[in-house]
């Protein structure tokens, strides 16, 4: 499951895209009444258009690169695994009930799904709605066959090798400054999620120091994937730092702010510059337009000299086999 595109760059898909994402209680944690209000008041009235805009931009000839991306992860994985396999998105299409109908009509006596989320660190408005949402459908509809979900992978070394593995031939030998850009959270997220009520965003240096919060930290567990490709690249710590991409709205998100960093770095002295997109597996808009393009064009205005984009991983050999590892059939 990856999370979804509008069907066309047409307004009105758009809207209907942004409904059903920002509608998620788990994205916009609001009340019912207050988040319809918000998102079909004013977020997705205004919103729609330019992100229309953004998408067109984009856009293939085989329309989302996202989904189709997804498509390619699956045909390429079904050649390692002889269990088939089907795609959901968790918004738009192939929505969750379609995927399970097509593994039924594919394997009518299945016993178990494994459902794969194609996120690799933990955060309610990701992993968790996603999980939640395939259980549903799953409950909703009777399904007789069981569910596994594949947790959180953030650390797992078969995913730190194939991220390292996709930036290897940007790095190797270059001494540019790399940004490791994480789609960003509200901060009241972090604090939802911790188990313990007391750690996340409370104690100093909390991404650091050992808890059981950190099984559900987002934050955390995106830092844990930075130092660990850092390590596995041999990267020292002065050439490469984090920030936190994609903020909605004007509560507190995680930062720094991917963009806020952009206007930065040139100041710092930084005027060569990588920027790699660890929380995203396939290709998608928050990377293709809003890092490769957009923030480039920030970086360079604020003095940049050079600029590159890392791409996801997608469809390389080490990833497919991380997601067979994964799914540890």
């Amino acid at each position: 499951m990856n999370l979804g595109s509008p069907e066309t760059t047409a307004v009105k898909d758009v809207r209907k895209y942004l409904d059903e994402f920002l509608m998620d209680e788990r994205v916009i944690d609001s009340p019912y009444i207050v988040r319809s209000l918000l998102v079909k008041g004013i977020i997705t009235p205004f919103r729609a258009p330019k992100s229309a805009e953004a998408y067109q931009s984009i856009w293939t000839k085989d329309g989302s690169p996202l989904v189709h991306i997804t498509m390619q992860l699956k045909d390429a994985l079904q050649k390692k695994i002889n269990e088939p396999i089907t795609v959901a998105m968790r918004y738009g299409v192939p929505d969750m009930k379609s995927a399970y109908d097509e593994m039924k009509r594919i394997c009518p006596d299945v016993e178990e799904v494994i459902m794969v989320p194609l996120y690799p660190h933990y955060a309610m408005s990701s992993f968790e709605t996603a999980s939640v949402h395939a259980r549903k459908v799953h409950m909703d509809e009777g399904y007789s066959f069981k569910i596994k979900v594949v947790r959180p992978f953030y650390n797992h070394p078969a995913y730190i090798s194939a991220l390292a593995d996709s930036m290897r031939p940007y790095v190797t030998g270059n001494n540019t400054h790399l940004l490791f850009s994480y789609h960003s959270i509200p901060e009241r997220h972090i604090k939802k999620s911790d188990i313990t009520e007391k750690h996340c965003l409370n104690v100093a240096d909390c991404c650091k120091v050992g808890s059981p919060a950190h099984d559900y930290c987002y934050r955390h567990q995106c830092y844990v994937t930075t130092w660990q490709v850092a390590e596995k690249l041999g990267l020292p710590k002065e050439r490469y730092s984090v920030a936190f991409q994609s903020k909605l709205g004007r509560a507190a998100w995680l930062t720094p702010a991917t963009t806020t960093r952009m206007e930065q770095l040139p100041k710092e002295g930084i005027k060569d510059l990588m920027v790699v997109c660890p929380s995203f597996v396939s290709d998608c808009l928050e990377t293709l337009e809003e890092i490769a393009i957009r923030e480039k064009e920030n970086f360079m205005e604020a003095g940049g000299e050079t600029y590159e984009y890392i791409p996801c991983m997608n469809t390389q050999d080490s990833w497919v086999e991380a997601v067979a590892t994964l799914i540890n059939i």
